[in-house]
């Protein structure tokens, strides 16, 4: 009986929706791609990277042991498929590179979880409760039901899992399965990976009508860690219990009007406007 279990990191897609490689995108201090293989290499006898024929000479993917995608197959099952192409006898533990929320637990947790007498195990998506196809171990006795999946037409690995005989489990980190896809995906990861440091401003603010009756002053100076005029007006509404609404006010910085999401600096002058009662 063959107990090998093999890594294999897909890093195979075009990456369209990100506009740029995911797999060399940094959330961790080294590129996700690498980030992906070390942390799948303690559980596996090797870690394999899944690749497309025009991709193998790419540096990053280079740096590790490859498998190159079967011609006629698309997406990640073409990955999978290959993989156990060319080694029939061992389970796959397959990962997708672009997971930056992956942790240690959630690999713990599907390794002891794992269930050799079904064709795979895999979690369950904590958003629809789908079977998660993209950090699954596929056991050999998957190989023909595989392949017999992609003779039909088959191209979606959920979709084999979800009928097919596997076993699901519960992460035990919600978001640790959160694929990034888009840039504004991205800058969202990066912030809350890496949080930009919270800066503080010193602000001279005006008010005017019903905001200075209510902050009991027409100016103050404020030290803020705002970024944004949004945020600083929010913190204000909290400092001072304004009433009014973003979408009530206006906002000028430094004597022009200014979009709420312009960044502040320090020395900035700020004034909110409210709405102009009368005819």
């Amino acid at each position: 009986m063959n107990d090998a279990v093999y890594g294999l990191v897909l890093a195979g897609g075009r990456s369209s929706r990100m506009q740029r490689d995911k797999a060399e995108l940094q959330y961790h201090g080294r590129n996700q791609l690498d980030h992906a293989c070390h942390l799948l290499a303690p559980h596996v006898s090797q870690v394999f990277v899944s690749v497309r024929e025009d991709q193998r000479s790419d540096p990053l993917r280079a740096a590790w042991p490859q498998i190159v995608d079967r011609a006629g197959i698309q997406g990640p099952l073409a990955g999978i498929a290959s993989a156990q192409a060319q080694h029939p006898a061992a389970a796959w533990w397959v990962l997708a590179c672009d997971l930056p929320y992956l942790d240690e637990i959630t690999l713990a947790a599907l390794a002891e979880g794992r269930s050799r007498a079904d064709l795979a195990t895999a979690f369950r998506s904590t958003h629809d409760d789908q079977p998660e196809p993209l950090c699954a171990i596929y056991e050999p006795g998957s190989v023909p039901a595989i392949a017999a999946y992609i003779a039909a037409g088959g191209q979606c690995p959920r979709k084999f899992l979800r009928t097919h005989g596997v076993r699901l489990l519960t992460a035990p980190n919600p978001q640790a399965l959160d694929n990034i896809n888009t840039p504004l995906e991205y800058a969202a990861a990066m912030q809350s990976i890496q949080p930009t440091p919270r800066i503080t401003r010193k602000l001279r603010l005006q008010y005017f009508a019903l905001l200075r009756d209510q902050a009991g002053r027409s100016r103050e100076e404020f030290a803020s860690g705002a970024h944004t005029a949004a945020e600083l007006y929010d913190e204000l509404r909290q400092r001072h219990s304004f009433t009014l609404s973003r979408e009530q006010l206006r906002v000028a910085i430094n004597a022009e009007f200014a979009d709420w999401t312009r960044e502040l600096r320090d020395g900035d002058e700020i004034v909110f406007i409210p709405p102009v009662a009368g005819g």
